[in-house]
């Protein structure tokens, strides 16, 4: 019976061409928009974890649990050797130390008298090795609105609208006034190289950015850091691989009960972002169901108006004899072969334009150069393609298509022999 019904489509393009069209391209799209809201997701938490959190990130037991303190005096010592440790017992973690601080930033005039003061939090990340990953990591590049990125030692970066507010533009001298890691006074003068705008108030409004040895220099914390933040090779933060992670962490560095031993973190056990990471996976959920259930409305509309059509054929068929039972049996199964047909079909052309769109992304570096969300976009947007991207489509595309088809079904048993006369006779 099978083989009879699908010889049947094959042969009878006008019952199968059309809904495997539309059930392919419902399906299509399910898929391609599951994998892009993934993607974009995905990109929304990664902006976070590249300028603040990073994937994992690795402090004292003290400094952890005063983080929104920014505790420099109870920074990582001998941040170089446990870097050298966290690569070896770590190698598919890039690890990057940065130092956040804060101070008072004071512009002298031409006689060296103060100008103009304002308070402002930094950070001093890895801005001059060679081989640093910070500067496109946290798209500094694209970012600059005036001047350009610091090419050497005591060069620094300012938030535009804080350069605004204390008139200093690049080339000028700035001081920072800040306090040490020991806890007395630091003083340092830094030249400004150029601006970035971050595109969120609290960052513009008195944001400084500096190489990490000079902030290292300025604090008297040399071969210290405040933080060490990891980023996982896959690009992508990953709860499962963050869990790995931690209990191998744990098992290497927690012998101790030292208040100054190290401690790792996982993304989203820092500044409450477990929950806007199950927010943001709850948000793709319910995007790509809304999608999903629209698309089921249509798929599902399609197969009621194919079984419509075809309630001439479907008198015939009862008019010579065959049963209700078996003609409408034989509906849904011919349903199921063009559902999954088209579910199939639709699968692959989703996913082969996901994967176009994960590997090679939609560059809108454009439209965001220079821009006040520079700094807080992500110059690609990409997709992301999940487990859940192989199968998802049958949803649409099978059930909703068998549910159309069973309805519009329905009336076969409620034909009756006059009414099927009067048809044959139109």
């Amino acid at each position: 019976m099978i083989r009879f019904l699908l010889k049947g489509l094959v042969r009878d393009k006008s019952r199968s061409r059309l809904p495997i069209i539309v059930v392919a391209i419902g399906v299509m799209l399910s898929v391609f928009l599951h994998a892009y809201v993934t993607g974009l997701m995905v990109d929304m938490i990664e902006m976070t974890a590249k300028f603040s959190s990073g994937h994992v990130k690795v402090m004292t037991k003290a400094y952890a649990d005063n983080a929104d303190q920014v505790p420099n005096d109870l920074a990582i010592l001998d941040a170089g050797a446990l870097m050298d440790r966290l690569r070896k017992e770590f190698p598919d973690i890039n690890w990057t130390a940065r130092i956040r601080f804060g101070g008072l930033v004071d512009v002298p005039d031409d006689s060296g008298v103060t100008r103009t003061q304002g308070p402002a939090m930094g950070m001093g990340i890895d801005l001059l090795s060679e081989n640093t990953r910070e500067t496109d990591r946290l798209n500094l590049k694209k970012s600059i609105v005036r001047g350009n990125l610091p090419a050497s030692a005591g060069e620094i970066l300012l938030s535009e609208a804080f350069s605004q507010k204390l008139e200093v533009n690049p080339g000028e001298k700035v001081t920072l006034i800040g306090s040490t890691m020991n806890g007395g006074m630091a003083i340092y003068n830094f030249i400004v190289s150029g601006t970035v705008s971050f595109g969120t108030s609290a960052l513009d409004r008195g944001t400084i950015i500096a190489d990490l040895a000079d902030v290292q220099q300025a604090l008297e914390m040399q071969d210290a850091a405040g933080e060490i933040t990891g980023f996982f090779s896959q690009g992508f933060y990953d709860d499962e691989v963050a869990q790995i992670n931690l209990d191998k962490f744990n098992a290497l560095f927690t012998i101790d009960e030292d208040d100054y031993r190290p401690v790792m973190l996982r993304l989203r056990d820092q500044e409450s972002l477990g929950f806007y990471v199950d927010m943001t996976k709850n948000m793709g959920t319910i995007i790509t169901l809304v999608f999903m259930i629209a698309m089921s409305l249509v798929l599902w509309n399609a197969g009621l108006l194919g079984g419509l059509r075809r309630y001439g054929e479907i008198g015939v068929r009862l008019a010579i004899g065959e049963e209700k039972g078996h003609v409408y049996r034989t509906m849904i199964y011919e349903s199921v072969m063009i559902g999954i047909a088209g579910t199939l079909a639709g699968t692959a052309i989703g996913l082969l334009l996901a994967w176009l769109l994960q590997k090679y992304g939609l560059d809108i570096g454009t439209f965001t150069k220079g821009s006040s969300a520079a700094v807080m976009l992500p110059d690609v947007i990409r997709a992301r393609i999940t487990p859940a991207d192989y199968y998802i489509g049958f949803i649409p595309g099978v059930i909703s298509t068998v549910i159309g088809t069973a309805l519009s079904g329905i009336g076969i048993y409620k034909r009756k022999t006059a009414q099927l006369f009067k048809e044959l006779e139109a």
